[in-house]
């Protein structure tokens, strides 16, 4: 059951769309104090005032306090609230004793700057999203001061009529005016995947009024045209709108479950098993060895705290950001930015042909009768059948429109004829049709012209003419025209043929039934050349390991003749009557060893992307047109540009400003950087938090006291973690983006195995050196005195924040860090600046109350010793791993 605003109000909602429904066409517009033939712009102005702006109004500041709540739900924040409270009651309430409010004070500015750092970040890339998604445009076709026009929908005003094709999202709740073979998809609503018909001129049965989601004559904001044509007026908009609410959701809100999102899910999976483990057993060890079971709890829970990677959201998002706002500079919009991670992990890209390889400009070139000559009368029918159909016309359409308008007198052609029904296209026939009444030469006869795929019409024609004769289609025929129509396609020409019918059938009752017995007069051949930076494209995307695929609903012959203009490799080649009668473990081996596929419908374009998913592959898709709209919606990632149809615009995850493979490879390799950025994190958080864990599991063994103390954990973990935040802002090697990248959890287990113990040995070393050397020789041997306990915590305290800032770098590449590779100069102040910090508060005034002690100069001279270890360490560790496993 949908849910809407309120029960109430929806109750009001359905009662008015039934009283509408019910309605007669005159009655409608009467209500609406509007007229078939559209608003003008100042009438549109006037219903704008009053019904208000076609756009659904957030609540900012719940949004906004949303966030808020989600930044204090952090691991970290909740135990900082913990440790807070906890302090606060023995100190002041339990035992009243008032030495520790500055220890309260540091804990209440820890969670302060924690939960602002969260809240500014989230705010951050929430502005970002949006302002992306509002760069990309969808328009909607209205009637407006007696024209036709294209405007953004949240210019639809109450009392608009729009047009309605293939491809159309609905602006608004409307109520149709006219129809025509029209079917629509709501699934978000009703859940049925079909597409249901949708008819302006029809009755409601008593029994069909309580299924107001599925009134004939209505259709809802978000539903889709998936073919026919029509036209609605709009009877609400923005927040009036019934569903509007969901319909956000469903654009705003609609994320696809990536490979990246389902392996942070088992890393999600084994840091709880991790912390399940880790917590008991350090709770038990230094409750027994230590005897305070209260301090070893909250030791505990603060070890748990440093197995949270609980800025992993925000160096994910952030690198997002950044990788979407310079993809925007570029001319690419994000629309979901978990994409762009599945962008950097794309191996495989399927492209429609036309206007990707092609330039998209289509030129009729030839339009032959049967014998191969021009004829007016070829392009007289032609401009019949595209100048009528009220569907979005192709660039095949304007195509003949252009060519009749410089060869032809096309004004005297629409006096002549008029309109009176069509039969719109499919992908199933391949082919529409118009009929039109004869007003001159064959006064009141009417005339279906129909225009389509070679073979489909043969399969539906049973005469042909030439040279005003007409004789029957014979074997011979057939066969004479395939031949022509090869030629034509060897010279890399599109042909499609052209034919009619004399009154096929009543007014009113055309059908796809009716597109038989048809009379072939002849051929429309177009051209649609290369673009010129395709061939250069291709080749850069093969080198960066992309394999790209071809998909296109043309003949082999044209395909070839294309492909060959653009470097590609035609020996193999597979038509969709293959792909339909592969088996499965067919289709698993075709779609390896081919690059072209020709004559796809949309559904063999889902099967191929499918299989190829099922290889392993991660699989882009680019496209513009309903053809693409199902292989759309399975691939990993979807990209389209800035001129496709509505439903593709809306369902992609990103939207080009032009349909360009150079810009798509430029993508793809942000996509890697992005993908390399957050890799790094992963590595780095892994690694130290795992070394972390040996040396506090093994050191609470031994010592006689706690490692550390719980705050010191607290501030240690949250000085690394602000050191990470500039993780998004780093440089990422050339060799890293030359190939897709994926992430896969079967390889950090070893990864962290072979570099993980290191950091642990270091903090050995360090713990060795503070209780044997530098405490005894400063303070003395008694280690239950709190003056060597302090200084043993302040030297570990900050040589493991040094040794952390070091990982981030030492394993950011493969290569010697800072000299064969280096971070940026911001990753480098940032790390640099916040260790130096770390390293002046045993010194500073709120030392003490951290339980910190200042440090002798000598001890700055070991850690330099220490971090130069751990560099050398890993740089051998680095290359026998290297031997055996790549290091991204």
């Amino acid at each position: 059951m949908l849910k809407a605003a309120s029960k109430k109000r929806l109750n009001v909602d359905i009662r008015r769309i039934q009283q509408i429904a019910r309605e007669s066409r005159s009655e409608t517009l009467a209500r609406l104090q509007a007229s078939a033939e559209g608003l003008s712009t100042n009438k549109a102005e006037e219903n704008r005032k009053e019904y208000g702006k076609n756009e659904i109004r957030n609540n900012v500041n719940a949004s906004k306090w949303r966030l808020f709540w989600e930044s204090i739900a952090t691991p970290f924040t909740v135990v900082l609230i913990i440790l807070t409270l906890a302090t606060l009651f023995t100190s002041y309430i339990l035992v009243p004793q008032g030495d520790n409010v500055d220890t309260v004070i540091v804990m209440a500015v820890l969670l302060i700057i924690s939960v602002v750092v969260n809240f500014v970040q989230k705010i951050r890339i929430a502005k970002v999203t949006e302002k992306l998604l509002d760069m990309v445009s969808v328009t909607t076709n209205i009637r407006r001061d007696g024209d036709n026009v294209e405007l953004p929908t949240d210019e639809v005003v109450v009392g608009d009529v729009i047009n309605l094709s293939a491809g159309d999202m609905i602006p608004a709740d409307m109520k149709l005016l006219t129809s025509k073979d029209l079917f629509c998809s709501s699934s978000y609503l009703d859940g049925d995947p079909e597409p249901a018909e949708k008819m302006a001129n029809v009755a409601l049965k008593p029994k069909m009024l309580a299924d107001y989601l599925n009134y004939p004559n209505i259709l809802y904001e978000g539903t889709t045209v998936v073919s026919g044509s029509g036209s609605g007026i709009i009877f609400a908009v923005g927040n009036n709108i019934v569903f509007g609410k969901k319909v956000q959701e469903i654009s705003r809100k609609k994320v696809k479950t990536t490979l990246f999102d389902r392996e942070m899910k088992q890393l999600a999976k084994i840091l709880i098993i991790a912390t399940a483990i880790l917590v008991p057993l350090l709770f038990i060890i230094n409750g027994l060895t230590k005897g305070d079971w209260g301090e070893s709890l909250v030791f505990a829970l603060a070890a748990a705290v440093g197995l949270t990677p609980e800025v992993l959201p925000i160096i994910v998002n952030s690198n997002l950001k950044k990788g979407a706002l310079e993809m925007s500079k570029q001319g690419a919009m994000v629309k979901q930015l978990n994409a762009i991670q599945n962008l950097g992990s794309t191996d495989v890209f399927c492209i429609d042909k036309t206007g990707t390889l092609t330039q998209n400009q289509v030129v009729l070139e030839r339009h032959y009768d049967l014998d191969m000559d021009e004829t007016p009368r070829i392009l007289k029918f032609s401009y019949l059948n595209a100048y009528y159909q009220t569907g979005m016309k192709g660039l095949i359409d304007k195509a003949v429109i252009d060519a009749a308008g410089d060869e032809l007198d096309v004004n005297e052609i629409q006096r002549d004829y008029n309109k009176i029904d069509e039969i719109p296209f499919d992908y199933t026939r391949k082919r529409m049709s118009v009929v039109v009444v004869d007003n001159d030469e064959h006064h009141g006869q009417h005339l279906l012209v129909t225009k389509g795929a070679a073979e489909g019409m043969l399969d539906i024609s049973s005469k042909i003419e030439l040279n005003g004769k007409t004789e029957d289609l014979t074997a011979a025929w057939r066969k004479k025209i395939l031949n022509q129509i090869n030629e034509l396609n060897d010279d890399g020409l599109r042909v499609l043929l052209i034919g009619y019918k004399l009154n096929p059938a009543p007014v009113g009752e055309f059908s796809a039934k009716d597109e038989t017995d048809l009379t072939i007069i002849g051929y429309l051949a177009y051209l649609d050349p290369p673009k010129e930076s395709t061939k250069e494209a291709l080749q850069e995307l093969k080198n960066d390991n992309v394999n790209v695929k071809i998909f296109t609903g043309d003949n082999e012959a044209v395909t070839r003749a294309v492909a060959l203009q653009v470097g590609l490799n035609v020996d193999t080649v597979y038509d969709g009557q293959q792909i339909e009668a592969a088996t499965p473990n067919e289709l698993a081996e075709i779609v390896e060893k081919c690059d072209i596929f020709v004559r796809l419908t949309p559904e063999l374009r889902t099967k191929i992307i499918n299989a190829l998913k099922q290889n392993g592959h991660t699989v882009g898709y680019m496209g513009n047109g309903n053809k693409d709209a199902l292989a759309m919606n399975v691939a990993d990632v979807m990209i389209t540009s800035n001129n496709a149809v509505d439903i593709i615009k809306e369902s992609a995850d990103i939207v080009f400003e032009q349909k360009d493979l150079q810009l798509l490879e430029e993508m793809i390799i942000m996509g890697r950087k992005v993908f390399s950025n957050t890799m790094k994190y992963i590595k780095t958080f892994l690694v130290t938090n795992f070394g972390s864990m040996i040396a506090m599991v093994v050191s609470s063994l031994i010592l006689p006291f706690l490692p550390l103390l719980p705050l010191q954990l607290l501030i240690l973990n949250l000085l690394y973690s602000i050191s990470c935040l500039a993780i998004p802002f780093d440089s990422v090697s050339k060799n890293y983006v030359k190939k897709p990248q994926k992430w896969s959890i079967k390889k950090w287990p070893k990864f962290v195995l072979n570099f993980g113990p290191i950091p642990a040995i270091i903090d050995f070393i360090a713990m060795a050196g503070m209780f044997y050397w530098f405490c005894p020789n400063l303070v003395g041997t008694n280690y239950h005195h709190w003056v060597f306990v302090s200084l043993f915590y302040s030297g570990i305290f900050v040589e493991s924040l040094w040794t952390r800032s070091m990982v981030i770098h030492v394993l950011r590449d493969e290569r010697f860090p800072f000299f064969k590779q280096r971070a940026t100069p911001l990753v480098f102040l940032v790390t640099l600046a916040l260790a130096l910090f770390g390293s002046a508060l045993p010194s500073s005034n709120i030392g003490p109350n951290l339980g910190l002690m200042q440090l002798p100069l000598s001890f700055s001279l070991f850690v330099v010793v220490l971090e130069i270890i751990y560099v050398l360490l890993t740089t051998v560790v680095k290359k026998l791993y290297l031997k055996k496993k790549n290091f991204n």
